[in-house]
């Protein structure tokens, strides 16, 4: 039998982990909730969905995508609040020894990138922007098909840049007008109704109004998707990349949220820049469980 690599992505609700095959094809899935007492509590049920989703594999590896700043040793050096008692959390050496394979382990944005970078939509390019835009916002610069983490691991961390034009909007971190907080898929669904006054809705039914007609529903995509674009204008200019991939599930409304940006963007960002593509990533929901197979790869490699 063919040996194979996990791929395990931890949210801050839902862990899911896949078998991945050698040419990136996820073939077996399993997940379940995050746990919310504390890491050892969310590594041992990592270890208990790897080991039903791949019993009787012969497993080379492990991938691991995590929210919150990693160090080189696999360790959570930062996180927020989302998942209690994760800061701290030895992600790489206690799942090693509970998985007894090798793991290796980065932020779960860096993961995603990587498998956009590697089999997605930055395939071809040498340099690119990955933004990953859904509950949160979190980014990823990718050289030669590989993420670039920075001496302290915080490479690509866009959540709270500030965006000073858009008002006084308070951000989850406790200051305010940062980036998450205005264009998130939750900011979405805040402007939605601070326009209507009506009840909080989902995403989801922000994104479907919107397509029915509801002016007030495209206004706030439209209003985040330029918020974007006009911060992601100083980091293209200041970086330089051949390619600007937007994934996650905001990415997902399509055109209504992508071509606003991109206009944005290229309004802003220097002259030699504007003609860099602004495209939707490609691995969708699969980017992470991907993305993390190859992070394995790298780890089993060294391991040999």
């Amino acid at each position: 039998m063919t040996p194979v690599n996990l791929g395990i992505d931890v949210g801050g609700t839902k862990i899911a982990v896949g078998v991945v095959d050698q040419d990136g094809q996820v073939v077996a899935r399993g997940a379940g909730p995050t746990p919310r007492t504390g890491g050892r509590a969310v590594l041992d049920a990592v270890a208990g969905l790897a080991a039903e989703v791949a019993a009787g594999l012969p497993v080379r590896a492990a991938g691991v995508g995590v929210p919150g700043v990693v160090d080189g040793g696999g360790t959570i050096v930062s996180a927020t609040d989302t998942l209690p008692g994760w800061a701290g959390t030895e992600v790489r050496a206690g799942l090693g020894d509970r998985l007894g394979v090798p793991v290796a382990v980065d932020n779960d944005v860096r993961v995603m990138a990587l498998g956009e970078a590697v089999l997605g939509a930055a395939r071809a390019a040498e340099e690119a922007l990955f933004v990953s835009v859904g509950t949160g916002i979190g980014g990823a610069f990718t050289l030669g098909g590989r993420p670039r983490r920075g001496p302290h691991g915080t490479a690509g961390e866009l959540a709270h840049l500030l965006v000073p034009e858009a008002g006084d909007t308070a951000c989850g971190c406790g200051r305010r007008d940062h980036l998450e907080a205005v264009a998130s898929g939750p900011a979405i669904a805040a402007a939605y109704r601070r326009r209507t006054g009506g009840d909080l809705l989902p995403l989801t039914a922000v994104a479907e109004r919107m397509r029915a007609g509801d002016p007030d529903a495209r206004a706030a995509v439209t209003g985040a998707a330029r918020l974007l674009g006009r911060t992601l204008a100083g980091v293209l200019s200041a970086m330089d990349a051949d390619l600007v991939v937007i994934g996650g599930g905001v990415a997902g409304i399509g055109a209504a949220f992508l071509d606003p940006l991109a206009e944005a963007l290229r309004a802003e960002v220097l002259p030699p820049l504007r003609a860099v593509p602004v495209v939707a990533a490609e691995l969708g929901t699969d980017a992470p469980l991907v993305g993390a197979a190859l992070l394995a790869g790298d780890v089993e490699a060294v391991a040999r």
